[in-house]
């Protein structure tokens, strides 16, 4: 049977909690690969909203498994309020419903400590982070400092660990100004959430294998979206995480080979949250009126996104860097009652025509976006679930974009609503 990753193809925000949602439907299992709790999911169902931000998409729905694997970085004290408030709309968090991979590195107050610290004091480039540890957090995975889930049930080991990460982190704090990390508060902290985090902990490597080998669909979630990937991202504006398809695979343990098909999810016009370059971004009455139809506030902070029209000289580079073989392209109906539509082509630098984005850093900042228009329409796609009910120009525009990114549309979404979605390509088809 086949299996699905999941990416975002921008800058995040892109409406992955709907699109997992509507694939987990045919997955048995989700599986989530990466970053931490700063990137949240809004899922619409039958009108009631959830909000997620460290749980898998697809717990809201019954009978899945959902996994939290070792790529994430995990904050367990949000875990346990995220569940809590999940449990209040009705939705069933079990050991049989949700597991976490031994392996995964947690996130510890003293992490959101040091990343609000940090950002305060950086008076060179902000970079726009959410202050929530999770920058810090891997750090100490590569540094060989982290407390681990599987940690949380050995006393000693606990001990040895937050010792090792103490030693850094003290160092670090007395630069900034901070008072000395309480060992003893830390412990007894750890020790009194371990019982409620190592319910739900599991060898999640072993567990995908071997549905996998039972011939299970597993549908791979991602967070944020490629453009914020640590390596092929707009550094150093990005996340602390690989996003990018490839990290499917390492965040949860299955082999490359397991990956049947990588969907993109693509925003109709372009968006980003915080400081970093944006090309195609829209400082006038425009882009004030995407921000405003899109409702084009974070999930989790609440922060007004940036807002331009759609760039896709990105969404090609993405689609290429993670091995998108179809995209599913959301939010067309934000664009509705535009006279003109632009789609930046290309960019201008220092008098020549790229038709990518440089990796340095100043020449990002100095890229100029090439603009080709086309006509909008002033008839409504939402909730639009065939290309029938679509105007011929917004057809016309999504042909467009197909040609410009070079990948195909597996998926159109109308609206927040699951059921408002065109099926072109399944993902999941074998």
């Amino acid at each position: 049977m086949a299996n699905v990753v999941v990416v975002g193809a921008q800058w995040g925000d892109e409406g992955k909690g709907k699109i997992v949602d509507w694939l987990s439907e045919r997955a048995d299992v989700i599986a989530r690969f990466q970053g931490g709790h700063n990137a949240g999911h809004t899922l619409v169902i039958d009108g009631e909203v959830f909000k997620l931000a460290a749980l898998p998409s697809g717990i809201v729905r019954g009978g899945k498994l959902s996994v939290i694997g070792n790529g994430v970085v995990l904050d367990p004290w949000h875990l346990m309020k995220e569940i809590a408030q999940i449990r209040t709309q009705g939705v069933v968090v079990s050991a049989e419903t949700l597991m976490i991979a031994e392996n995964t590195p947690l996130i510890l107050p003293i992490h959101g400590e040091l990343d609000r610290a940090r950002e305060a004091q950086n008076s060179v480039a902000k970079i726009g982070t959410t202050g929530r540890g999770i920058g810090p957090a891997y750090e100490d995975k590569v540094g060989r400092r982290s407390v681990r889930v599987a940690d949380l049930g050995d006393e000693k080991t606990l001990a040895l660990r937050v010792d090792r990460a103490l030693v850094h982190h003290d160092a670090l704090r007395r630069g900034l100004g901070l008072e000395p990390v309480d060992r003893d508060a830390l412990l007894n902290s750890l020790r009194e959430i371990a019982p409620a985090v190592l319910e739900y902990a599991a060898p999640v490597w072993k567990v995908l294998n071997e549905k996998r080998k039972a011939g299970k669909r597993i549908l791979f979630e991602g967070a944020q979206g490629a453009l914020l990937d640590i390596d092929f991202g707009t550094y150093p504006y990005v996340t602390s995480s690989n996003v990018i398809a490839g990290q499917a695979a390492t965040g949860t343990g299955v082999g490359p080979g397991t990956i049947d098909f990588v969907l993109g999810i693509v925003k109709a016009y372009t968006t980003r949250v915080g400081e970093g370059p944006f090309p195609a971004e829209l400082n006038d009455a425009d882009g004030q009126r995407l921000g405003e139809r899109g409702h084009e506030f974070g999930t989790n902070t609440g922060r007004k996104r940036r807002c331009g029209w759609f760039d896709a000289v990105l969404v090609r580079q993405t689609c290429a860097t993670s091995g998108v073989n179809g995209i599913a392209f959301t939010k067309l109906d934000v664009l509705d009652g535009f006279e003109t539509l632009k789609i930046c082509t290309g960019y201008e630098l220092d008098g020549e025509r790229l038709e990518y984005l440089p990796t340095a850093a100043d020449q990002q900042s100095r890229c100029t976006p090439i603009y080709e228009e086309m006509p909008g329409w002033s008839q409504s796609t939402e909730g639009a679930r065939s290309w029938a009910d679509l105007p011929a120009e917004a057809i016309k525009y999504v042909r467009r974009v197909e040609e410009l990114i070079e990948c195909p549309v597996a998926l159109l979404s109308t609206s927040p609503e699951r059921e408002d979605t065109i099926l072109v390509t399944d993902p999941f088809a074998d």
